[in-house]
């Protein structure tokens, strides 16, 4: 049998647990890649904003399927799994620090080189849709690099990398709503990304010591389960308290 069938089919657990971890880091990426793309269309006509997002979902899906052949060898290597944790404590940290990024990357259309050349050729419309490909690329870079950080199953990173492009366009917008109505998911969610960031830095040890008790524990398929609970519950205790009793506190207005 396929190998990489056969080891989900061995172990449907952790696969699980994988993908469950991969639609937490996508969901997150994909709200400020679709905070991104919704300020690059903002000054298009109201017609034209839902035409070039999908125009921008064709190059999603090209420019992942370009990266998903690139991903088959990305694999290989094992420093990917360190360099992706990293990644990922980056993220949280840019999110943290004092003047970090929690408004949302605000993109000026005029200082890219591709949108100037490109206006005066095919006009407002054509040149935003170019820099929105060219943002695709770029994310679709992201979403490759995270997903094969995490497995070296080609089914899961296949898996993953679809669960990005889904993430863009409709997950993300339920996460804007939750974190819209109960702010503290924000924290939990970063917070997750960090757990999620150091257990990927801990590759680098899992490397060097694969004997050692710890790297046995971090490569077993309790530890990818454990992990995975936990992330759930960092979700959803905090939302089921403050639905029960109101604390963490909701914005005004929800019931």
């Amino acid at each position: 049998m396929y190998a990489p069938l056969q080891q989900i089919i061995d172990n449907p657990l952790a696969a699980l647990a994988v993908v469950g971890n991969l639609v937490v880091i996508e969901s997150l990426l994909s709200v400020d890649n679709a905070a991104v793309l919704a300020t690059m269309v903002g000054d298009l006509p109201p017609g034209e904003r839902k035409k070039a997002l999908r125009y921008g979902i064709f190059g999603a899906y090209i420019f992942r399927g370009i990266c998903l052949v690139f991903a088959s060898f990305l694999i290989k290597f094992w420093f990917l799994k360190p360099l992706g944790g990293l990644y990922l404590l980056y993220l949280v940290y840019d999110h943290f620090r004092p003047n970090g990024t929690d408004d949302g990357e605000d993109i000026v259309k005029e200082e890219s080189w591709i949108y100037r050349r490109t206006l005066g050729l095919v006009g407002k419309f054509w040149a935003t849709v170019a820099l929105i490909e060219l943002m695709d690329l770029a994310f679709s870079i992201d979403n490759v690099f995270a997903v094969v950080a995490f497995t070296e199953n080609i089914i899961l990173v296949v898996v993953g990398v679809f669960i990005g492009i889904l993430a863009m366009r409709l997950v993300a917008q339920v996460f804007v709503l939750l974190m819209g109505r109960y702010p503290f998911l924000e924290t939990a969610a970063f917070t997750i990304i960090a757990l999620l960031g150091l257990k990927l830095l801990l590759s680098l040890f899992e490397h060097f010591r694969p004997q050692h008790p710890l790297s046995v524990f971090l490569a077993s398929e309790t530890a990818d389960v454990g992990l995975t609970v936990l992330t759930v519950a960092l979700f959803l205790v905090p939302w089921a308290t403050s639905v029960l009793f109101n604390y963490p506190r909701r914005m005004s207005g929800g019931r």
